[in-house]
């Protein structure tokens, strides 16, 4: 790992010895959920509710479950049984619930029935709201239609849909027949569908005909059809016209318009009784090599850890609005309906790009729906930032109470334009890192800490979270593993029908302790950065380096919107630092320009880690959730297999690699 300077002194280079740039606001403190939360218990200071959250798991789930008002048929017996080790925790046992009681089903002898429960935007101009009482009537009926299909408890159901009203919809309808939900991209191939399907062995899939993306028709039904065909146990399709005029073939027998099944049914049914720890959900994540891995979620999971994330770092309250860019394929997307719906709050689901018609679609969106609580990346900013601040002062973004942000490491210099200009310097960046095995965060900004460009203030109350060494020992002032000592309620419970391999991925290195795969590191006042997968580590010399750290460095330079490093063989010095640099608009490559990208890294890195090359680039190969994947970078330049690109957005920025100068 990289080493503090001699001495003890703090290391100068990123992420370490920056400034604090804005304080905790007492009065917002003051009237927080975690606040209340912990006068409610007794808790003197934010540090001591950390400590406590994490050596005393009992006490600290149960006042969670009792904070977000987990209802259970028959109660649970025990809160956390560790019997079968760290690695295989049982929660809530002995216990009934269905989560959806708890989504939807308690509101509606409240006023909360009256409130808005879904916001929904097209990228062709259309709005539609849904209450709690009318998302509850949809999902009765299609929970209804989906019975009528002899699709129920512990059938598995995909969901390949744009983020349309109807999505959600479907979404919750699988819970409330006791269901398995398989959140599907809706920018997959065939391959990636079948592959997903097959392993769950699902019985049907919900689709539509197309969307839209910067004005252009997206088909899905086509590509539905031919996963669909490879898949035996799929018996029903139920599609959803999202494109008007638009002919796609249905298979008699097999597909269902929803227009023509779902509005039919009753608006009343009952919800299926489930124990607290059937499966919920199943999340494919994309590995390297081999097939994906299918995280396993529980109804007393998943849901709990969203939803209590973003009450207790996010300050959601009932009157709030949280619209995070996501698609339901990713982790957020599952994660935006319960959270928000536990606590009785509205969501926001956009379905279109963010810069079209125009580069203010995104602050249009905040300033139409009163967004309250904006999720980004990273990597939208970046590509927002040179279109300056105009599009933004378009815009009037009172509304916002904090913005997230998710899916890669942040520079100081992108993080600080989006905290002055869109924040106006006084609203905090709550930056979230953690993932589909963890149903949320490891660590996350909060409104009770201080914060510097790029830091999140530190893990969320139950997450024993910690950076350590090669050896396992914790480390500060130097970059090292992050790891997580303690299991939480929201850890996956295993990987679908792959137990040796969920071992293998978390628990194979140090003995009962999670380790994420994330470079992490923690500063001198105890503020905690992210710097990029640990398998993209880039070791020169001796010297190990997350790509974050070069790439805050290339990133600052005025001429360039962003940037990803790798490491690249070395018969001497192991590896050594090989940066692709998008410029922005009407800046040329130029040797010049390519110097003085190396003279940064040298000057702020030191010699030894001075970069093999800079290569000039026109895009950067992505997830459709904005993670630059570099293992692709590092592939395309070496020549050697791709490997698993399923999740990647746009497969013309792998040729842009390798036509990089």
């Amino acid at each position: 790992m990289s080493d503090g300077t001699p001495g003890g002194a703090t290391p100068t280079t990123f992420p370490f010895g920056q400034q604090i740039v804005w304080q905790p606001n007492p009065e917002w403190i003051a009237q927080s959920n975690l606040q209340a939360f912990m006068d409610r218990h007794g808790i003197p200071s934010y540090d001591a509710l950390l400590e406590r959250s994490i050596t005393d798991l009992e006490w600290f789930w149960d006042a969670v479950l009792e904070d977000l008002d987990i209802q259970f048929y028959r109660p649970y017996s025990q809160v956390v049984d560790l019997s079968q080790g760290i690695q295989f925790p049982r929660w809530c046992v002995g216990g009934q619930m269905n989560i959806i009681h708890n989504c939807l089903d308690k509101w509606q002898e409240t006023p909360v029935r009256n409130r808005v429960a879904l916001r929904w935007e097209g990228e062709e101009g259309q709005t539609r709201l849904l209450t709690y009482a009318d998302l509850h009537r949809e999902v009765n009926r299609c929970a209804n239609a989906l019975r009528s299909l002899g699709v129920g408890k512990g059938d598995a159901v995909g969901l390949y849909m744009p983020m349309v009203p109807e999505l959600a919809v479907a979404f919750l309808a699988i819970v409330k027949v006791g269901g398995i939900i398989l959140p599907l991209f809706s920018g997959y191939g065939p391959g990636a569908i079948v592959s997903r399907l097959q392993d769950a062995d699902a019985k049907a899939l919900f689709t539509a005909d197309g969307f839209y993306r910067r004005g252009q028709v997206v088909p899905m039904k086509p590509t539905a059809d031919e996963a669909a065909a490879q898949v035996p146990t799929l018996e029903h399709m139920i599609v959803l016209n999202r494109i008007p005029e638009f002919n796609v073939h249905m298979e008699a027998g097999r597909d269902h318009w929803w227009h023509d099944l779902i509005p039919f049914y009753s608006a009343q049914t009952d919800t299926e009784v489930t124990d607290a720890e059937d499966v919920l959900m199943v999340i494919y994540t994309s590995g390297t090599t081999g097939r994906p891995k299918g995280a396993v979620h529980t109804h007393c999971g998943f849901p709990v850890k969203a939803a209590q994330d973003m009450r207790q770092p996010m300050d959601l309250k009932p009157q709030d609005t949280m619209y995070w860019m996501t698609d339901m394929g990713w982790m957020m997307g599952p994660w935006l309906v319960f959270g928000t719906l536990i606590n009785g709050a509205t969501m926001l689901f956009y379905d279109g790009a963010p810069n079209y018609p125009d580069v203010d679609r995104v602050w249009s969106l905040v300033e139409r729906h009163h967004v309250t609580h904006l999720g980004v990346s990273p990597v939208l900013i970046r590509a927002l930032k040179p279109h300056g601040v105009e599009p933004i002062q378009r815009h009037d973004l009172s509304s916002l109470r904090a913005a997230g942000s998710t899916g890669s490491p942040w520079d100081p210099e992108s993080w600080l334009w989006f905290f002055h200009n869109v924040l106006e310097g006084r609203k905090p960046i709550l930056n979230y890192t953690g993932g589909t095995e963890i149903s949320g965060g490891i660590l996350c900004g909060n409104f009770f800490k201080p914060m510097k460009p790029a830091s999140f203030s530190g893990p969320v109350p139950g997450m024993a979270a910690d950076v350590v060494d090669e050896e396992g020992n914790p480390v500060r002032l130097a970059v090292g593993e992050l790891v997580i000592r303690q299991p939480w309620i929201g850890m996956t419970r295993g990987f679908w029908k792959d137990r040796e391999r969920y071992l293998k991925t978390y628990w194979s290195r140090f003995p009962d302790v999670w380790v994420h795969g994330d470079f992490a590191a923690i500063d001198e006042d105890e503020l905690w950065y992210l710097l990029g997968r640990s398998d993209d580590t880039i070791k020169v010399a001796g010297k190990r380096l997350g790509p974050a750290e070069v790439e805050a460095i290339v990133n600052a330079h005025p001429d360039v919107a962003e940037s990803a490093a790798i490491g690249v063989p070395h018969p001497i010095k192991d590896q050594e630092v090989v940066i692709f640099a998008v410029l922005k608009p009407g800046v040329a490559p130029s040797e010049e320009l390519r110097e003085a990208l190396m003279e940064r890294v040298v000057h702020e890195l030191g010699k030894a880690l001075r970069p093999k090359e800079v290569k000039f680039v026109t895009a950067l190969p992505k997830t459709r959730n904005a993670k630059v994947m570099h293992r692709v970078i590092r592939a395309a330049y070496l020549g050697q297999p791709l490997g698993d690109l399923s999740s990647l957005e746009d497969p013309g920025t792998v040729e842009a690699i390798r036509q990089a100068v």
